[in-house]
């Protein structure tokens, strides 16, 4: 059975007795016995695996996979770099059952590659583009039965033009300014954990920034 490690270099056999070198990320993956689709939806698939753990444990999980998503984090720093206005939304959530602001968001195409999925979605969504697109963090929502990653990208430079929302959105969306939107968190006013990482993040960074 290989060992864990933790981001060394491990040496293995291969079937001719040499030895080759796997990472630490290669030998803690899962191996999947069997991988049955339970449902099939527009969005998202959910899949009942038997499988073993890296540490060797034999189980069974039930997993929503999902293409992806991409955030962006979309902010007008013309007139101010330390307090710009940012991006948001305000649409209504069924699963949450009530209305949330939100960075602009959205799920990727089959074989999208995140960057262009991220300017789509942000043009369909609000009609801006952006001149400057920088990758911010990359993380796992829900990650205990939730295979769905969220990309986050940093827009700058952006340009105003018309929203092509889908036909299921209704997305009021509107400029706030950084200050304003930390202190929506603070009065918990702001629930969506893409937001609340993507600005606190970034306002961390902007702050780091400053005291060098």
């Amino acid at each position: 059975m290989p060992r864990k490690t933790m981001g060394k270099i491990t040496q293995t056999r291969n079937a001719k007795g040499k030895k080759t070198a796997k990472t630490a990320a290669a030998m803690e993956r899962a191996t999947v016995l069997s991988s049955e689709v339970m449902f099939q939806g527009p969005l998202f698939r959910v899949l009942h695996d038997k499988l073993i753990e890296p540490d060797g444990r034999r189980n069974e999980r039930d997993v929503i996979r999902h293409d992806g998503s991409v955030v962006i984090l979309a902010i007008d720093d013309s007139k101010s770099k330390r307090d710009p206005w940012i991006v948001m939304e305000r649409q209504y959530r069924y699963a949450a059952n009530r209305y949330l602001w939100e960075l602009p968001a959205g799920k990727l195409d089959p074989g999208e590659e995140p960057l262009a999925g991220a300017q789509r979605e942000l043009a369909e969504e609000t009609g801006y583009k952006a001149k400057k697109w920088q990758p911010l963090v990359e993380y796992y929502p829900s990650p205990g039965f939730l295979g769905e990653s969220m990309k986050v990208f940093l827009a700058k430079g952006l340009q105003a033009g018309d929203a092509r929302p889908e036909e299921d959105e209704e997305i009021e969306f509107r400029l706030v300014k950084l200050k304003d939107v930390l202190k929506m968190i603070d009065r918990v006013a702001i629930l969506d954990g893409k937001t609340l990482t993507s600005v606190l993040l970034y306002a961390r960074k902007q702050a780091l920034r400053r005291k060098k």
